[in-house]
Formats: structure tokens, C-alpha cells, sequence
């Protein structure tokens, strides 16, 4: 028997007020309830615009607490109500000066489950991300979901390999990388790394990104927002480039064994040879 889980993602533009994005990723996230998905996975700092892209302190304020903030607390009633797995990406603020991008996961019942903080944390053009957060310190942690066991890595942290199989080596079947990530440099990346670190890992990945040039910069978001198998193909269509859409498949884990099987790259790994990889 399969064991399907329906799952969503969202790509939007920025709406241009905090309460505002709030409401639409409730509109989408009902509409995806409606269509039966199981699961859902909002973009990178979901609620606000891509403030990155300049260097204000008056962007501090899009962070909360989490789980006591008030986003987390809405979302969590509506976990509940409508029986879904969510994944927030958000701006946390854990106490002064000490901010993280992060990402929490609710569980079907409400459940607040915990936490992942991005941990690579880009210094470029247009992408000044340490100026509003500090490394993530939560490893690479593993939620037992009621569709299963769901990873979180962040935009920036899909070019980081070790991520992706530290997150496999702890079971995760479906791996969400919510981003905020422009034209240019890294658009030819996109199809490339995720589907990639998806057959290398035999899991599925979610790879959610917005759409449009938002009023603080240039950055063109690209949208292109789509689910990965475990042999690095797309599960159905690619989302377009510029439009606002909600992306629904159905992703059946028993392909992960199947995968694993076949190829058993976890089997045939050497870790006592790669300690040279991590040396200081």
C-alpha cells in the first residue's frame, strides 16, 4: 500500500503591509486545505517583504517570539482546524540582539514541535543577511510529523551539501528550503542543487521561492517553486517565474525505500575518509 501525502507550497509577492501577507498565506492555506493537502510550507520570512536587501534597524520589528509569538499562535489554530502540518518561516527574535531566520512546525493537531534556524547566513550585494540575524544553533533537526518526518534548510544553506545529508541522516523524509532568491548569479542553481541534494539524500524536497521586485531593491524573485523526488525529478509542473501560485502534489514515500534500495548511498558512505572535510 502507498503511503501519499498531499502536499503545498505557496510563492506570492509582497502585499506591502505585515497583516496583510498574514491574511493571503490564510487564504492559500485554506484553498490548499480545501484540495486535501496534508501539509504546507510557506516562503522564506513569509509575513514580511525581503528587507535584506538594505541595512535599516527599523526591520527589527518584523521579529517575534517563537512559539509565544502571535503568528505562530494563529497558525497554530489553524493547524488545528484544518488538520494540517505547517511550516512557518518567519524572523524570530529570541531576546535582545539575538535574532535568527527560522522556521517553526506545527503539527495536524496544533502542536507547537519545534524549531530550525538557518545556519549559513550570506554577506552580499543585496543579500545583507547578517546585519538582521545571527547563525542558527539547532543543528539540523528532524520533526515527527503526522504525514511523516519533515526537515527544514533555509534558501542560502541549499548550497551547503552537509546540511542536506545531515538532515537524511536523521530520517527526514521531506525536506522544505523556503528562500527568497533573485535572478542572476544563482538562477541557473535552482533546478539544479535541489533535485540534486534530493537524489543524493533519496528524499523529497520542496523548494519554495517568491515572485516579484519588491519596493527596497532590484532583486527580481523568480518564483519557479516546485517538489523534487527522491530520484531528482520534478513532481509535476514547475511553478512560473513571475505569477503568484499555490503548488499542490502528491508525493508517495514509499518511493524512498524504493530509492534507497536501488542505489543505497547511505551504505556506501566512508565517513572515517572524510574527516579532512571538517578540519578547522
Amino acid at each position: 500500500m502507498s503511503n501519499v501525502v498531499r502536499a503545498a507550497m505557496v510563492q506570492t509577492r509582497w502585499t506591502g503591509d505585515k497583516e496583510s501577507m498574514i491574511d493571503l498565506h490564510e487564504q492559500y492555506l485554506r484553498e490548499a486545505a480545501s484540495q486535501g493537502a496534508q501539509i504546507m510550507c510557506f516562503q522564506e520570512l513569509f509575513y514580511g517583504p525581503y528587507f535584506c536587501q538594505v541595512q535599516e534597524i527599523e526591520y527589527y520589528g518584523y521579529a517575534e517570539a517563537i512559539p509565544d509569538g502571535p503568528t505562530v499562535k494563529r497558525f497554530q489554530e489553524l493547524a488545528s482546524e484544518l488538520g494540517m502540518v505547517l511550516v512557518l518561516p518567519m524572523y524570530e527574535k529570541e531576546k535582545e540582539g539575538f535574532l535568527y531566520n527560522t522556521a517553526a512546525v506545527i503539527d495536524a493537531d496544533g502542536t507547537y514541535l519545534g524549531k530550525y534556524r538557518k545556519t549559513h547566513i550570506p554577506q552580499v550585494n543585496g543579500f545583507w543577511e547578517k546585519f538582521y540575524f545571527k547563525p542558527g544553533n539547532t543543528g539540523f533537526p528532524v520533526f515527527q510529523t503526522a504525514v511523516g518526518r519533515v526537515g527544514v534548510y533555509i534558501c542560502y544553506d541549499r548550497h551547503f551539501p552537509e546540511g542536506w545529508r545531515a538532515l537524511g541522516m536523521n530520517g527526514a523524509q521531506i525536506v522544505f528550503n523556503p528562500s527568497a532568491t533573485s535572478r542572476g548569479l544563482s538562477s541557473y542553481l535552482w533546478k539544479l542543487e535541489q533535485p540534486a541534494s534530493a537524489v543524493a539524500n533519496m528524499y523529497f524536497v520542496g523548494a519554495i521561492n517568491r515572485v516579484g521586485i519588491e519596493p527596497l531593491g532590484e532583486n527580481d524573485f523568480y518564483g519557479t517553486t516546485y517538489f523534487a523526488d527522491p530520484r531528482g525529478q520534478f513532481v509535476g509542473d514547475v511553478c512560473s517565474d513571475q505569477e503568484e501560485e499555490l503548488i499542490i502534489r502528491d508525493l508517495d514515500l514509499e518511493m524512498i525505500d524504493e530509492v534507497r534500495n536501488q542505489w543505497a548511498f547511505y551504505r556506501d558512505r566512508r565517513p572515517s575518509t572524510y574527516e579532512d572535510l571538517v578540519a578547522p
